[in-house]
């Protein structure tokens, strides 16, 4: 059974495995320096469909489909899954799994969920509720901007620190495994808001709540950095991981030497044209999926901190004047059980 030991953080004494994972790119995600790393990788951003939404619903199932072929699993052997994306009623989780026949709930954490989904994967394993638990996530460039900005026809001018949404999804499957990567504990985030108002500045929108999670998680656990390989956010940018370092170290707490951001991660931004790093529910998932875990699982790291961050506002909130609410939830990642 799970061992509750804050209002925040879960310790999973089976120290459940990520027993498959799979990650799927487009083309600018196949031209990042990650790109080697993936599973698959389509040039064609339609991902061969007419709309911009029908193609994040095929990029998800292109990536269950992966992450099952991978774990030498079919669709029944999955007694749940947890998906979610950027889109209104995350329509492309729930078109892209209506095949699958797998009990589904649709989650909403925006940049966050592919680590609320592991996280609550994990637990539903732990406690033996499932005995394999599916986490999927994505996000689409065109889908996203449509949605939260404007069309791309528009051509407008993006301020330098926006980032640019991937076009990526990332899936694990959890179930009981004698094999590495293990989740020892998950840290669920509160909503955390700084009356950022600029919806071309999401780093700065989800730093608090990632530093609030951060310090959360290190005080139960009476741990500090140095006890981790790597912490890894997503997607704080470049503006947002500066000032997440930044809060920390009023709080004596100091990451620069441990930190990364997926964010940053994903694409060249020397190279390619994404102003201050990637953003999207896919460029953390993806990242995840597709280098992290390998390191994890190859021993290059032991233990490491996947934190995703999630900028929760909508465009009706946004045209009301509202600030832009945080949220940020930690899962731990392990090469070991104990």
């Amino acid at each position: 059974m799970s061992l509750k030991i804050s209002q925040s953080t879960v310790i999973l004494p089976s120290c459940p495995g990520i027993i498959a994972y799979a990650s799927v790119g487009g083309k600018k995600e196949g031209e990042g320096p990650l790109a080697r790393y993936f599973d698959l990788l389509n040039d064609d951003t339609s991902f061969g469909e007419k709309s911009w939404e029908k193609a994040e619903s095929q990029l998800q199932k292109d990536c269950s489909s992966k992450v099952l072929e991978k774990a030498g699993l079919s669709p029944g052997d999955i007694d749940i899954m947890f998906a979610g994306d950027l889109l209104n009623q995350c329509i492309g989780s729930a078109y892209g799994s209506r095949e699958m026949d797998i009990p589904f709930i649709g989650l909403y954490g925006a940049c966050s969920t592919m680590a609320e989904s592991l996280a609550l994967a994990s637990v539903f394993v732990d406690n033996a509720v499932a005995n394999r638990a599916l986490a999927l996530t994505s996000s689409h460039f065109c889908s996203a901007e449509r949605q939260f900005r404007f069309p791309l026809e528009y051509g407008g001018q993006r301020t330098p620190t926006a980032q640019w949404t991937a076009t990526a999804s990332g899936s694990v499957i959890v179930g009981q495994s004698d094999k590495a990567p293990f989740v020892r504990a998950v840290c669920f985030g509160k909503i955390k808001d700084m009356g950022v108002k600029d919806v071309n500045n999401m780093g700065a929108a989800m730093a608090p709540a990632a530093c609030d999670t951060i310090m959360a998680y290190l005080t139960d656990t009476n741990t500090t950095p140095d006890d981790y390989d790597m912490i890894y956010t997503g997607d704080l940018g470049e503006v947002g991981s500066s000032l997440l370092i930044e809060l920390l170290q009023r709080e004596n707490i100091d990451i620069s030497k441990k930190h990364n951001d997926c964010g940053l991660m994903l694409y060249d931004r020397e190279q390619q044209d994404v102003h201050a790093g990637g953003s999207g529910c896919g460029c953390s998932a993806s990242v995840l999926c597709s280098y992290i875990l390998r390191r994890i699982e190859d021993g290059t790291m032991k233990n490491v901190l996947f934190l995703a961050t999630g900028a929760m506002m909508s465009p009706t909130s946004l045209q009301q004047g509202e600030s832009i609410p945080g949220i940020a939830h930690l899962v731990h990642i392990s090469n070991t059980k104990g």
